[in-house]
């Protein structure tokens, strides 16, 4: 059994070593370092090296974005680790500030909804195999979020990319689209191109920008 070594970042000293207790309950877990702060956080992660890092997202020394400061830190010079971030709000911005340059590797859980260790054991599994794990509360959030712009995004999109965006909200590949409407995979990709610039995601990398864009073709149909 190949063990997965594990930071944690939380400030609160009970939430901590509660945490702390769940992870080191797990046999395939290894819990190699803990921090209270981003300073303290990053000195760990530079020392033990671990495979996925759970941090808090406010701590010290601002108490305002150090989680996803360190993810970002953590994309950028430590891209193989994964992160997980555990937090109390729901708040959209966090979420995409997480998922700015792909979710692979990413996970945001709400604090609350952590009622056991299968549900964090799970999440941290599937951010050191490079998966993704976002609340769905957290989904709700971003769907609402977007509710406002929406609408004449959407309504711009010929019916054909109205087509593939159904499609690609069914998780199909462009290879899969391309096969079901009877087109050529480069006539997809021409039309996913233009569905992102005129979702205004054309700047985003891929799998985050196919994320985005089907969340706002759910949202449209939930509100439809």
């Amino acid at each position: 059994m190949t063990t997965i070594r594990v930071v944690l970042a939380e400030d609160n000293v009970l939430l901590r070593e509660g945490v702390s207790r769940l992870v080191s309950g797990n046999e395939d877990f290894e819990l190699v370092g803990v921090a209270s702060d981003l300073p303290q956080l990053l000195d760990v992660i530079k020392e033990q090296d671990p495979d996925v890092v759970i941090t808090d997202i406010r701590m010290p020394p601002t108490g305002s974005d150090e989680g996803i400061r360190a993810a970002a830190w953590l994309r950028a010079n430590r891209p193989r680790v994964g992160v997980v971030v555990l937090s109390q709000y729901t708040a959209p911005g966090y979420a995409l500030a997480l998922l700015e340059h792909g979710s692979a590797g990413r996970a945001y859980l709400l604090k609350e909804r952590v009622a056991s260790v299968d549900e964090l054991a799970r999440a941290i599994r599937t951010v050191a195999q490079g998966g993704s794990v976002i609340d769905p509360q957290v989904v709700d959030e971003l769907v609402r979020s977007r509710s406002q712009r929406r609408a004449s995004n959407l309504s711009s999109l010929t019916p054909r990319e109205s087509e593939i965006l159904a499609e690609m909200a069914q998780g199909k590949s462009n290879s899969a689209i391309a096969s079901a409407l009877t087109v050529s995979e480069r006539a997809v990709e021409k039309h996913t191109n233009s569905i992102f610039a005129k979702l205004g995601l054309s700047e985003e990398k891929d799998l985050n920008r196919r994320v985005k864009a089907v969340l706002l073709y759910l949202s449209d149909r939930e509100g439809g």
